[in-house]
């Protein structure tokens, strides 16, 4: 069975960090771009970075380039998306998402499979 769980959300004050993991199992993330997408209350999902299967090249899109970096562990089949000088305009819920043959793009609808959700909540 094919499996994302993500971890690593919580209550942090504007300007600090955080670490999401995405970990899979059932398959290798390897083979997958693999992409960050968040939804605030009451707005659609918005993707925020992707991380490409093969050469693990980026895209990030322009609100979080600077703050957020996302990786690989390929040995533990792991995702993770570092969050720093958070705003809280960041406040969602933060989805990460595998895509068989994207590459580039964080269009939800190009991905395939979706882990639960972890919500970020950046509050003072």
């Amino acid at each position: 069975q094919l499996q994302l769980v993500e971890s690593g959300g919580g209550l942090v004050q504007p300007g600090g960090s955080l670490r999401l993991s995405c970990a899979g199992s059932g398959f290798s993330l390897n083979y997958y771009t693999i992409g960050w997408f968040r939804q605030a209350p009451g707005k659609e999902r918005e993707g925020v970075v992707c991380i490409n299967s093969g050469d693990s090249s980026t895209y990030y899109v322009d609100s979080v380039k600077g703050r957020f970096t996302v990786s690989r562990d390929s040995a533990k089949n792991t995702v993770y998306l570092q969050m720093n000088n958070l705003k809280p305009s960041d406040t969602a819920v933060y989805y990460c998402a595998a895509g068989c043959g994207v590459r580039g793009t964080i269009e939800p609808a190009q991905y395939d499979y979706w882990g639960q959700g972890t919500q970020v909540t950046v509050s003072s």
